[in-house]
């Protein structure tokens, strides 16, 4: 670990020790993995993203500061920031910020948080939503494999509680897949939420390279059609990153098999590199690709498709229903 004007820089793929007292890498990835050291690919020009502004942005930006508050959203740069916090969107991250898991796309810390979880969460995760004026938030976490319920019941928690302080917030959790476990799942589907996300992340065929062993391509399957028979009435989301390396015709088989899955809500982005230690990406999709693979995938039958580069899990998640695209711009506009 190094260190400027005595305050300690982590750099990624370094070991360090959490305020909670255990041990951690950042950005997930060691050094010594396969990729690292591989240059960091340069970025077509339709990547661009446009500088966050506007009314409700500096609005929810002004609420964040005073009242120091954390989201997802700024933590991880995200480059759609302006246009989801104008329309009173935002992200959060529950059970902390270390993963359990070590997923090759991810540039979230891993470790092993031994059970340690906030208590006070619920209540202030429920206040921030409050002070920032949300319309819709949306709650994801890290994965917590050592936890017993995988977090399940302290999510269902975060969620009642945001409901009660804020009745008009409608809540999605874009949550971890719990192990495949049908009851964590049920106790999520169980709280007061509008959409239950899980994301698939990538083909079958790419999945043992791109993501931890403990996950799995089926398994993920199996969490979204089980919070689907749980509660039929919510809507169920699920995402592909493109670029790592799949077919057009693999990009066919996650839709289809999402839709087998009764999966409503389908986001596709394209994949970006967070440090030198991660995958590498194997191509750069074009604008008028993911127009493409929208038209495929409403025409399978998912009742939105958020398909473009820049596009992320919770991108615009409160205007899916509208089936405009969240107004993006498309190869033919």
């Amino acid at each position: 670990m190094t260190s400027f004007k005595g305050i300690p820089v982590i750099k990624a793929g370094e070991k360090y020790r959490t305020d909670a007292g255990f041990t951690a890498v950042r950005h997930g990835m060691n050094r010594n993995r396969g990729s690292a050291g591989m240059p960091v690919e340069r970025k077509p020009e339709w990547l661009r993203a446009r500088l966050p502004m506007g009314k409700g942005y500096a609005e929810v930006r002004r609420n964040v500061r005073e009242h120091r508050l954390s989201t997802v959203c700024e933590e991880s740069m995200c480059p759609n920031i302006g246009e989801c916090w104008n329309s009173g969107t935002a992200t959060i991250m529950l059970m902390g910020g270390v993963c359990t898991r070590a997923c090759r796309f991810c540039a979230v810390d891993t470790g092993n948080p031994s059970g340690w979880l906030d208590p006070d969460e619920p209540v202030n995760a429920a206040q921030s939503v409050r002070l920032m004026n949300l319309k819709y938030i949306v709650l994801t976490s890290v994965d917590r494999d050592d936890l017993d319920d995988g977090g399940a019941a302290h999510y269902a928690e975060c969620i009642r509680a945001i409901r009660k302080a804020s009745p008009a917030t409608a809540v999605e959790a874009l949550t971890p897949d719990f192990q495949g476990d049908a009851r964590a799942v049920a106790t999520v589907v169980a709280a007061p939420l509008v959409v239950f996300a899980h994301n698939i992340e990538t083909v079958p065929r790419l999945t043992a390279a791109v993501r931890d062993p403990r996950a799995g391509y089926e398994q993920s399957l199996h969490v979204l059609e089980t919070a689907k028979n749980a509660r039929p009435d919510i809507l169920t989301k699920s995402s592909l990153m493109l670029g790592l390396g799949e077919t057009e015709q693999e990009i066919v088989q996650g839709m289809d098999d999402l839709r087998s899955r009764g999966v409503d809500l389908l986001t596709l982005g394209q994949y970006l590199r967070p440090t030198v230690n991660h995958l590498p990406v194997n191509r750069y999709v074009r604008p008028e690709e993911f127009a493409k693979y929208r038209e495929w995938g409403l025409s399978r039958g998912f009742t939105e498709v958020v398909s473009g580069a820049l596009v992320r899990s919770s991108y615009r998640a409160e205007r899916a229903l509208e089936k405009n695209n969240v107004g993006l711009e498309t190869a033919s506009n």
